[in-house]
């Protein structure tokens, strides 16, 4: 009777150890396919995301007194997944220019013509790519990914080689 016992708490156990050795790789493969397609998603509705980004960020009366002329957008992208959420987002390198809004009290600053580095901010919302026009001046993607270190991380770069 107790070696029947000792028996079944070692098949569990033996069942329990297989099922949490196995667990992390699926997940991690469900993972990175999931991101596999969210970035071939991106790249496909990328001008769309960019038109939308430009549009909010023109609206969000930031920087003050100053309206986005142009904005050219590079062609890399650096994913990076939220650490508490799993949640995704794109960061986009971007070269901002800006003119003065007339009455703004931005006309007589020389500066107002130099064109400005940011990184364009995109998430990925319940299975679709969406930006709320954020714009992080003076960082590049990875250093904004670095400024975020505690909330967010660089997702693999061996996924997104295959996303494309």
């Amino acid at each position: 009777m107790l070696g029947t016992a000792l028996v079944a708490a070692g098949i569990v156990v033996g069942v329990v150890a297989v099922a949490a050795s196995i667990w992390r790789p699926i997940r991690d493969a469900r993972r990175e396919a999931r991101f596999v397609r969210a970035g071939q998603q991106f790249h496909l509705q990328r001008e769309r995301l960019e038109a939308r980004f430009l549009k909010l960020a023109g609206e969000s009366g930031k920087p003050r007194g100053l309206r986005w002329a142009d904005c050219e957008f590079d062609d890399s992208v650096v994913y990076a997944r939220n650490r508490n959420t799993g949640d995704l987002s794109a960061f986009v390198g971007v070269t901002i220019a800006f003119e003065a809004i007339e009455g703004g009290g931005m006309e007589e600053v020389e500066a107002v013509s130099n064109l400005r580095a940011a990184t364009a901010v995109f998430q990925y919302e319940r299975g679709n790519w969406t930006t709320h026009g954020r714009a992080m001046f003076n960082l590049n993607p990875s250093q904004a990914i670095a400024f975020y270190q505690g909330l967010v991380e660089p997702v693999g770069e061996r996924a997104a080689r295959r996303a494309f």
